[in-house]
């Protein structure tokens, strides 16, 4: 399984980026994006820190990592320089914290995070039918997630994205170890938000493209 969202103690996760990379290993999972929270006061620190993880362990783990960032609360007039930014110092996946209707994120984030071509909306919340439809022809991934909270809004993401030809992915947001999930478990989120069991496979098509 790949799962393209997680995070280290680079931001709020509880484990150092090798333990966390033992963990889904042993969990079965075959890569993992490191995509700490970040906005323009970070980003110089954790990406090049993620990249440089990233490229010992490739080279000693079964487990292939991809290094990458979560734009985070990020004002959407930011989201586009700090995208190229992340870019620039070596992540391979650019994530935004989409807008989940847990969190206060600033409204037009989502549409943001769309026109400045990022490589994945996380948990996009509410997400309208023109905003999903901007995200399939700017190729951008739209999450599904595992992670409780952000979850209320996957049965509504899949809906958009199936109405409007989006593509989909299955990420985990993990923080801590009880985050990880198997295959099994996330075919079971993937069915669980209305979708039918052949979209896992899908899915993890559409993440296969950040593998080298």
């Amino acid at each position: 399984m790949i799962d393209l969202h997680s995070h280290t103690f680079f931001s709020d996760g509880m484990l150092v980026a090798s333990e966390l990379a033992r963990r889904a290993e042993a969990k079965g999972l075959t890569a993992l994006g490191m995509t700490d929270h970040g906005d323009l006061s970070n980003i110089d620190f954790i990406v090049p820190r993620l990249v440089e993880v990233a490229r010992r362990l490739n080279d000693v783990m079964k487990l292939h990592l991809i290094p990458g960032i979560e734009l985070t609360h990020v004002h959407p007039a930011h989201i586009s320089e700090a995208a190229e930014m992340a870019r620039s110092l070596g992540a391979r996946i650019v994530i935004v914290h989409g807008e989940t209707v847990v969190e206060p994120v600033a409204s037009g984030t989502n549409r943001a995070a769309i026109e400045a071509g990022v490589d994945v909306l996380a948990h996009p919340g509410c997400i309208t039918l023109e905003e999903a439809k901007l995200a399939a022809e700017k190729g951008v991934l739209l999450e599904i997630t595992a992670r409780g909270g952000h979850s209320l809004t996957n049965g509504h993401v899949a809906k958009m994205a199936i109405e409007a030809g989006a593509d989909l992915v299955i990420n985990t947001d993990s923080h801590a170890p009880g985050d990880l999930i198997d295959e099994a478990f996330a075919r079971i989120v993937v069915t669980g938000a209305g979708l039918s069991v052949s979209c896992f496979e899908t899915m993890q098509a559409n993440a296969r493209r950040f593998i080298d």
